[in-house]
């Protein structure tokens, strides 16, 4: 018997159900194992994982996983590195990958290209992407200006939106404190990273992203909370987190809770004043 439990949150004006974390994985196999007698009569075990005999070599019932050319890594400041065979490249440096994004109304962004990068321009507003997307696997770089301005959330603040709603903080956090939920790597208002993983301003970062998409129920509730799995500069700083709810802006101690979405969004990047470099950007949807 499964047991769902409930976290009561009371204050003087509201009191908020909030489901706790799920206790399994998205995917919960089914095994099955069983014995059979050899020509010997020993017993010998036999296990299926989903209907599939553990080490099958009939490829028709086991087919090969498909074959893909891994990309390559950025190597510096001026090579920028390359997307895996069977990824969709976002952004690549060119002037033809900058249609793949638009303002927030669908016209073409004003953000700028700079040396093969894609650069936030102030007042220009979030960009977005003309695809939508779900649970996905996803490679971002950036690099907070050189020329180091202000301190906290007001030092090369941007944001990494999984279906324009979900975000991964992007900021300057080399000695540079902010509270904890909202520095670089941070589920904004909802998670801190593992580690502060930052480069020094003007240096090159990367985010690994394995993202699944939450679900709701007909009733706009959540049937399961969204993941995040992310990897700052290849180190581990979310690890298979369950996102407790939405990372928007709530006021300066809280954040919004899930709202229902569709399946598909757009993936965004926030202009936030700062003139914050993007590059190397491709997506793997993945199912889920």
């Amino acid at each position: 018997m499964k047991t769902i439990l409930m976290i009561l949150w009371v204050s003087a004006a509201s009191a908020v159900m909030v489901p706790a974390e799920p206790a399994v994985p998205l995917h919960e196999p089914e095994i099955k194992i069983w014995t059979e007698k050899n020509e010997k009569g020993k017993d010998v075990y036999f296990m299926t994982v989903d209907g599939v005999m553990v080490h099958e070599t009939d490829e028709r019932i086991q087919p090969q996983p498909p074959v893909v050319t891994p990309g390559t890594p950025s190597c510096d400041d001026r090579v920028a590195g390359t997307a895996p065979s069977d990824a969709l490249v976002l952004f690549d440096g060119t002037e033809a990958s900058l249609k793949n994004w638009t303002d927030g109304k669908g016209n073409p962004t004003r953000w700028k290209l700079v040396d093969g990068a894609l650069e936030s321009v102030k007042k220009a507003g979030y960009i977005q992407t003309r695809e939508h997307f779900g649970s996905c696997q996803l490679h971002v770089e950036w690099a907070a200006p050189v020329s180091v301005k202000g301190d906290g959330q007001k030092r090369g603040n941007s944001g990494v939106f999984l279906m324009g709603t979900y975000e991964v903080q992007v900021l300057d956090c080399y000695n540079n404190k902010t509270y904890p939920d909202g520095q670089a790597a941070a589920l904004y208002g909802r998670k801190k990273p593992l580690v502060n993983a930052c480069l020094p301003p003007g240096e090159w970062q990367t985010y690994d992203i394995i993202f699944h998409r939450p679900l709701f129920n007909k009733d706009g509730s959540v049937k399961r909370k969204a993941t995040f799995t992310v990897l700052h500069n290849g180190v581990l700083v979310q690890d298979h987190v369950f996102l407790s709810g939405g990372t928007g802006w709530r006021g300066p101690h809280a954040a919004w809770p899930y709202g229902a979405h569709a399946d598909a969004l757009p993936l965004k990047l926030q202009d936030l004043g700062n003139p914050v470099r993007f590059r190397n950007i491709w997506i793997r949807p993945i199912e889920g």
